[in-house]
């Protein structure tokens, strides 16, 4: 699939790790899914950077993983009222990642019109965010995007709800080289799991997750690596 084929039908876009620190990460990742991320960048708007690696499959042939964290030598270009994407500045989340190492927190879905799917899911009565305009400079240029993001900086159903991400003219899959590490299934636990999956049907990307009821909302990946299967689960 080329990128711009991909771009044009809504689909999982990248899985977020947040770590304290992308050393850690780098660690984490090499320990748990057998592969060392050197691909990344910063991302001035918010004042974090973070490593990415190809996790494409037959079954999500458009993906890949980010690991993130605060870049401590930076200021976000962000108001001081507003709070860092993915609910980085959340203390609790914060503090279970320094407890217990690098973790998924989130996923963010490609759609081709991103107004449209917000419309979409303020008419469900779920308010996605405004649409930011962000950029971040890469060995192959410069790459460009429009992004989902609430000022209180919340994933929303515990991160299992995506945010919605619109790319330019370039996808970092384009030029991110096969990892080994492959995204068998994305499944998505939540108390309210109707109303989950009544949201994914108005993004478009409900045939590629799989919803699921529980009282404890989770995110659960499924990866084939060069270690074997190996799942990624969030915890609350």
């Amino acid at each position: 699939m080329t990128p711009t084929t991909a771009l044009q039908t809504p689909c999982v876009d990248h899985l977020v790790v947040l770590a304290a620190d992308l050393a850690t990460g780098v660690t984490w990742c090499e320990r748990t899914l057998g592969f060392t991320p050197t691909a990344g960048g910063e991302h001035p708007l918010m004042g974090t950077h973070n490593r990415i690696f190809n996790i494409s499959s037959p079954a999500h042939p458009h993906a890949y993983l980010e690991i993130i964290a605060i870049n401590p030598g930076a200021a976000p270009a962000i108001p001081s009222s507003a709070r860092r994407w993915f609910d980085m500045d959340d203390i609790t989340l914060q503090q279970q990642v320094a407890d217990h190492g690098p973790q998924l927190i989130h996923w963010v879905a490609s759609v081709p019109d991103v107004a449209e799917r917000c419309a979409a899911l303020s008419a469900q009565d779920i308010e996605r965010g405004a649409i930011v305009t962000a950029s971040r400079p890469t060995p192959n240029g410069l790459l460009q995007w429009q992004i989902t993001v609430r000022d209180d900086g919340l994933r929303l159903m515990d991160g299992c709800l995506p945010t919605l991400i619109q790319w330019g003219a370039v996808h970092p899959c384009s030029s991110l080289p096969a990892s080994g590490v492959q995204l068998q299934q994305l499944t998505l636990q939540h108390l309210q799991s109707a109303t989950l999956q009544a949201a994914c049907e108005a993004i478009g990307v409900a045939p590629q997750v799989a919803v699921t009821a529980g009282d404890a909302p989770r995110l659960s990946a499924q990866f084939a690596t060069p270690r074997g299967p190996v799942t990624l689960s969030s915890f609350h």
